[in-house]
């Protein structure tokens, strides 16, 4: 890994504090919308087919934060946001410089609401729910860091 004559020593709480800064400046309402799009769709689908109850609700709850997570890690990692002070700047230059550490937050905030989704809303046992819960935010963390690294070695 090549490192820059610039780039400072970060400690590992500093990492974790510029990968949650990073983040939150992510293109979060548009992301809000491809997710509630996406999640309407997908409950749309399953009531044309007559199917309904909780387990379907879940489902379509799952793909509009998988969406959400995922459009919005991207657009971080990739520096679109609609703010622009110094400060965010550098933190959003951080965030294309270390794309798979920022995918580890949208990640996990998948994997933590695909878990309350399911215990909330579906009879699944804890185990499966945790097991689901972790291959959605390994989806989104993938999503994210692919698109960051790609987005990186274009620049």
């Amino acid at each position: 890994m090549r490192r820059s004559s610039r780039e400072i020593a970060v400690s590992g709480a500093e990492k974790r504090q510029l990968a949650v800064a990073s983040a939150t400046l992510g293109p979060w309402r548009p992301a809000a919308a491809v997710g509630a799009l996406g999640g309407g769709v997908s409950l749309a689908l399953h009531l044309v087919h007559g199917h309904f109850g909780l387990g379907i609700l879940a489902g379509a709850v799952s793909v509009a934060a998988l969406l959400f997570f995922a459009v919005g890690g991207a657009g971080a990692v990739l520096g679109y946001s609609s703010r622009g002070s110094g400060r965010d700047r550098r933190i959003r230059r951080w965030a294309r410089e270390h794309p798979w550490e920022v995918a580890v937050v949208p990640g996990g905030l998948m994997f933590l609401t695909d878990l309350i989704v399911r215990q909330a809303l579906t009879s699944q046992g804890f185990f499966g729910t945790i097991w689901t819960g972790l291959w959605h935010g390994a989806v989104v963390a993938a999503v994210v860091g692919v698109v960051g690294a790609v987005g990186a070695a274009r620049r």
